[in-house]
């Protein structure tokens, strides 16, 4: 198991939310944590521990009030640690190379693949030929609906009709170079990680997985390693405490494999 950071950008600062309560109208979130400091700073520090593989999360809509804000906060983040982070928000084949040129490893794509409830494969492709295989990290965040998860997108607003399972997994995995999958249900509430979920994921043991959501303790940590039978790396926000809580990251990445 991987640590991976995050970087969460919303209204052109740096937060942590309650995954499920991102509104467009109103650019709207309930926030756990606002940093004073800006994004390059916790670039920085992810650098001078030698992370690679953390992610920026771009959480205001494209072409919205504060999305060109967001991406300025990017744009210093990867000017601090080029090459160490991917980055995701309003990722289309049109821009995707304009983020890796900016610095990032990797684009994070979830609205653009599925569109309309579906995997759309023509924007899948173009993505593909814009940035490479080698560029591209599919995000599956998902929320459960009738006893199955299903991949969301619009910031985690809006079910498809995808399920995520291990088939729809391999079924992608010739299209991406990484996973990154949020459980949204418990994003944000550190009280405990989305088991059924990890379960789910540990099944598969192809390219590498991010799973975030929920952790909000040691324990929690270790049960990821065991369900997730070292499948899964993991990324912690609201319950580190460089973001206001009681995980000490240094620990966290002494914990890691």
């Amino acid at each position: 198991m991987q640590f991976r950071p995050c970087i969460d950008i919303h209204n052109g600062k740096v937060k942590q939310i309650v995954g499920g309560s991102l509104i467009d109208a109103g650019n709207q979130a309930k926030e756990n944590f606002v940093a004073e400091q800006d994004a390059a700073f916790y670039a920085s520090l992810y650098k001078n521990s030698g992370i690679k593989g953390g992610h920026i999360i771009l959480l205001n809509k494209a072409g919205t009030k504060y999305y060109d804000a967001d991406v300025e906060q990017a744009r210093k983040a990867l000017a601090e640690y080029p090459g160490g982070l991917q980055i995701g928000g309003g990722i289309t084949a049109e821009n995707a190379e304009g983020f890796l040129k900016m610095g990032a490893s990797h684009v994070i794509v979830t609205s653009y693949v599925f569109s309309e409830g579906r995997i759309n494969y023509e924007r899948l492709d173009a993505l593909v030929k814009a940035v490479g295989k080698e560029h591209l990290v599919l995000d599956l965040s998902c929320r459960k609906k009738d006893d199955q998860y299903y991949i969301v997108t619009d910031r985690w607003q809006k079910f498809t009709e995808e399920v995520v399972s291990k088939e729809t997994i391999e079924k992608l995995e010739g299209y991406a170079d990484e996973f990154l999958i949020h459980a949204v249900d418990v994003e944000g509430k550190a009280d405990g990680v989305e088991k059924e979920l990890v379960k789910i994921l540990s099944n598969y043991a192809g390219v590498p997985v991010t799973y975030a959501g929920g952790v909000g303790s040691y324990e929690d940590i270790e049960t990821l390693k065991n369900l997730g039978k070292g499948h899964l790396n993991v990324t912690i926000g609201s319950a580190l405490d460089l973001f206001g809580g009681h995980l000490d990251y240094n620990k966290v990445i002494g914990m890691m494999d």
